[in-house]
């Protein structure tokens, strides 16, 4: 966390949590817990003493009260506007009542003679006094010993004779007017307190929705510390060119004056365009890293609001926050989300979202110069952003981060394993061959996956095995052996999966086969054939491309030619093959009838990641589309017709790997080859 904060252009240090203020400097006093300590203080004593008094008190109702007073055993009284206290002779009306509920007389009997108990003890036939009258050293005279008597209290009603009586009884009363201090605190500081209470227990349980009414237009950007992002250009590979667009901006941020004597200023925006999962964001979180700067992590979709003026008002906060912590960084995730081209559009949401974009532009190029703001934005939608926002002076760099190539994903494999037991030996480089078109993502899933396949077996180390099965687990799916295929089922999904192998063997342009398995992956797979390139291909020749959609047609083929009858399992191939032969006759000019006309376009080439055609538009007449379905029928017309003709030509090898893939249900490279080699 940044230990300097701002205040008028001074730099104040504040000690961490937990260390001593610098000698010079005291610790703030927090006066405000002395006082609430001191205040519950006196409220606990005021209370105790309150209760000890009542627990002496006996309470009695008035009319018991009333009968006492004509008894003469009240010995004084104290009468305020609310109840009359005072002392009372003799025990309780409680203590006086024995054990049958009988009541003892209220008034003390009259003090017998000498003679009179002398005569009733003979009477009686008591041969003996009691002890403490026999014992005349411990008889005590009446006027030493001290009757009892308990202290009373009693509501008052109102009473006309009460006054009267008492002064005939001839007993001390007097009146008693309540103090000023217990008037206000029973009358307006308890009471006051108890809202003051009730008003922070219903402020603290609904302070979110107070604090997002109260902050609707502020922005929602996270602020991360220089040394909270733990990134930096070491952790990050496969794209090396996007590192050293980054680092120029790195070296301007860390000494400007080099670049200022050159007149040349810092590019105020810059956009990271590249398919999902090959490193935007951990790209902007080294530069942060490698920068020592401020760095904001917002997401376009954190602008958008239902009411209108909510995100504008949001672009503002940010650009002001930004200043305030400048030099920084600001990493807008998902620009497109607030970034779509503007045009005429009905409902407010879309109102809502040009204005934010409006008031975006006008914080990254406006009258006003952000001053050490620079803005970082992410996207795998560069074709729907505005033109305004990719003009220089707002993204002046668009930096690609594509797919790694070979050497990047083994750079990046390197970097994933790292703190993880790898067995001595195990090849990082094949497992990099084996995963063309895996993103960076991808290939952290794949070491996640062998690290999670080498627990299951109680392993200590991640074994070359547990490389290749995770990339098999991720390509194709988890394995389901639960799923039960008959063995007229298994045997067609033998000859299916080995007709792809066979036309992939003998194909010139085809990559080479390394993995045929009729074990049930997925959601949907009965089986697979892994098909992997010896080399990073950009550019695919007619050749190549027709080879790939006779491998594709190449497991119908085999069904064809050994059930005599077609199924179901080829609809995937099907899909592939049809969308591949619809890109060369409307993308790449690929047949003579249509000709050279672009009559088609992806819809996003940038989601359109492994195993995946893009979805395509067509733009063209009637015509031409007719004419462009002839065309791709006549290509998978003939591709299918020479994959026949391929596997009729090697039938013993199509039956012998066949047979050999229902024995063992799995064949690797070596296996499958060794087969294909032999002599019939």
């Amino acid at each position: 966390m940044n230990m300097f904060q701002r205040d008028g252009g001074n730099k104040t240090r504040t000690p961490p949590h937990g260390q001593l203020p610098p000698p010079g400097q005291h610790p703030p006093a927090h006066w405000g817990r002395f006082i609430w300590l001191f205040l519950i203080i006196i409220a606990l004593q005021w209370f105790w003493l309150d209760a000890a008094h009542r627990l002496t008190v006996q309470t009695l109702p008035y009319s018991e009260f009333k009968i006492l007073l004509a008894q003469g055993r009240v010995m004084n009284a104290t009468v305020s506007d609310s109840e009359i206290t005072g002392q009372i002779r003799g025990l309780p009306p409680a203590a006086e009542k024995d054990k049958s509920g009988k009541k003892v007389p209220a008034s003390p009997p009259a003090t017998a003679s000498p003679a009179a108990t002398s005569t009733a003890e003979v009477a009686n036939g008591n041969r003996k006094n009691t002890k403490a009258a026999a014992s005349p050293t411990s008889a005590k005279s009446p006027a030493e010993k001290k009757p009892p008597s308990f202290l009373f209290r009693t509501e008052r009603v109102d009473d006309v004779d009460l006054e009267r009586q008492m002064e005939k009884a001839g007993i001390t009363f007097s009146g008693e007017r309540p103090s000023v201090l217990s008037q206000a605190l029973w009358s307006w500081i308890v009471p006051i307190a108890i809202m003051f209470f009730v008003w922070q227990f219903l402020a603290r349980r609904l302070g979110g929705l107070r604090q997002g009414l109260m902050s609707f237009g502020a922005s929602k950007a996270k602020l991360v510390a220089d040394k909270e992002t733990g990134v930096t250009f070491a952790d990050v590979a496969g794209c090396d060119e996007a590192k050293f667009e980054l680092q120029e901006v790195v070296a301007f941020l860390k000494d400007p004056q080099r670049y200022e004597a050159l007149g040349a200023t810092i590019p105020k925006g810059i956009l990271l365009i590249g398919p999902p999962g090959t490193g935007k964001t951990l790209l902007a979180r080294a530069v942060a890293g490698e920068a020592h700067v401020p760095f904001f992590l917002i997401s376009g979709s954190d602008f958008v609001e239902m009411f209108v003026g909510v995100g504008a008002a949001r672009v503002r906060d940010l650009f002001e926050k930004a200043k305030s912590q400048a030099p920084c960084i600001v990493f807008i995730d998902e620009l497109d989300a607030i970034g779509r081209e503007r045009g005429v559009h009905m409902g407010a949401v879309n109102d809502e979202r040009e204005q934010t974009l409006n008031q975006l532009l006008v914080g990254m190029d406006g009258f006003e110069a952000n001053v050490g703001v620079i803005i970082l934005a992410a996207t795998n939608r560069p074709e729907v952003l505005d033109r305004a926002l990719l003009r220089p002076g707002r993204f002046d760099r668009q930096v690609l981060v594509d797919a790694p190539d070979l050497d990047g994903r083994f750079a990046i494999l390197k970097l994933h394993v790292r703190g993880k037991p790898l067995q001595t030996g195990a090849d990082l480089r094949k497992i990099a061959a084996q995963t063309p078109g895996f993103s960076g993502a991808d290939l952290a899933n794949v070491i996640n996956e062998a690290a999670l396949l080498a627990a299951r077996h109680n392993a200590t180390e991640i074994t070359q095995s547990d490389l290749e099965n995770a990339v098999e687990k991720v390509v194709a799916g988890p394995e389901r052996r639960s799923r039960r295929l008959s063995e007229e089922e298994k045997r067609r999904v033998a000859f299916h999966e080995t007709g792809h192998a066979i036309i992939a063997r003998y194909s010139k342009d085809a990559d080479p086969v390394h993995k045929i398995s009729i074990i049930p992956h997925g959601r949907a797979a009965l089986g697979y054939t892994m098909q992997l390139p010896t080399t990073d291909r950009y550019l695919l020749s007619r050749t190549a491309l027709l080879d790939k959609i006779k491998g594709m047609l190449g497991g119908r083929a085999a069904e064809e030619i050994e059930f005599h009858e077609i199924s179901t399992g080829a609809e995937n191939d099907l899909e592939h093959a049809t969308a591949l032969a619809q890109q060369m006759v409307t993308i790449y000019g690929m047949s003579e009838v249509v000709g050279l006309i672009h009559c088609a376009r992806r819809e996003n080439p940038m989601l359109a990641g492994r195993g995946m055609d893009g979805v395509l538009q067509r733009d063209c007449s009637e015509e031409t589309a007719r004419q462009i379905d002839e065309e791709v029928r006549k290509l998978l017309d003939e591709a299918y017709a020479e994959a026949k003709g391929i596997l009729e030509q090697h039938r013993d090898e199509l039956d012998r790997v066949a047979g050999e893939l229902l024995a063992k249900e799995t064949l690797d490279a070596a296996a499958f080859e060794k087969l294909i080699g032999k002599k019939a």
